[in-house]
């Protein structure tokens, strides 16, 4: 038994040998350096996978740690004796303004606290088939505690100090009402309304849908917004002036400044 325990353990070293797989050392260098949030902001299925494709281009070659922030890109690129390469900041944003006011409950949904369920089963308490179910998914998504269900609104709102802009919320809403928007000098405008009924029908279930009047195309000078699918979208043409804004009959365009 004794020879036969050693003739296997010679063999399971020789395996061992034969089929190790050498892992650059630099790969555990460059993890200790990120958060190990595993949000996936950066585009990589986790902290340690990005690692590992960082430490095979040797360097960040044009992405970004959203959840370290420049500290940390600044670090890892110094590893690598790169520079960081200048990122427009993001801010989310909610294409909905359904709120408890705005679009009030027709039915109620008495299920699996979850958006994605919720989604597949109902239109929502709302009855609006494109607006925010409310059911929070977001902000279990959410690893920086940067959002929250208002009990007012029923809404996610977001803490714009925590938020990393990292895209897991975005990801995470089955409507695809969560947006990551440049921030430009001026600020941001955009549609918070996703809804393409035409607007006799979104305003059946939403005080505040779009009604595809086309009151904004004709108030913006910079040809910036448009009308597709009764529903307004804004372009990159847009300078935040306003005008579209405070046109908006249905009070469904919304900003923040820079």
């Amino acid at each position: 038994m004794a020879a036969i325990g050693i003739v296997a353990a010679i063999l399971l070293y020789f395996v061992a040998q034969k089929f190790k797989v050498y892992e650059d050392p630099m790969i555990a260098v460059v993890a200790e350096l990120l958060p190990g949030a595993n949000c996936g902001g950066c585009g990589f299925a986790g902290c340690r996978n990005f690692a590992e494709n960082i430490v095979k281009n040797k360097g960040l070659n044009g992405k970004m740690c959203p959840a370290g922030g420049a500290p940390v890109n600044e670090q890892i690129a110094k590893l690598f004796g790169g520079e960081v390469g200048v990122a427009t900041p993001k801010r989310l944003v909610l294409r909905c303004n359904g709120s408890c006011e705005n679009a009030s409950a027709k039915t109620q949904y008495d299920s699996i606290t979850s958006c994605a369920f919720a989604n597949m089963i109902t239109a929502g308490e709302s009855a609006c088939m494109y607006g925010c179910l409310g059911c929070g998914d977001c902000t279990k998504a959410c690893k920086f505690g940067a959002l929250r269900i208002n009990p007012a609104t029923g809404l996610p709102e977001v803490d714009a100090e925590k938020c990393v802009a990292c895209g897991a919320c975005v990801n995470t809403c089955p409507r695809k009402l969560l947006a990551l928007v440049p921030m430009t000098e001026q600020g941001i405008v955009w549609v918070a309304c996703a809804n393409k009924e035409r607007g006799i029908d979104a305003k059946k279930n939403c005080a505040a849908a779009c009604i595809g009047c086309m009151k904004c195309v004709k108030n913006c000078e910079n040809e910036a917004i448009k009308v597709t699918d009764n529903l307004a979208q804004i372009n990159e043409k847009c300078i935040a002036c306003h005008k579209c804004e405070e046109g908006c009959p249905a009070k469904a365009i919304h900003s923040i400044n820079a």
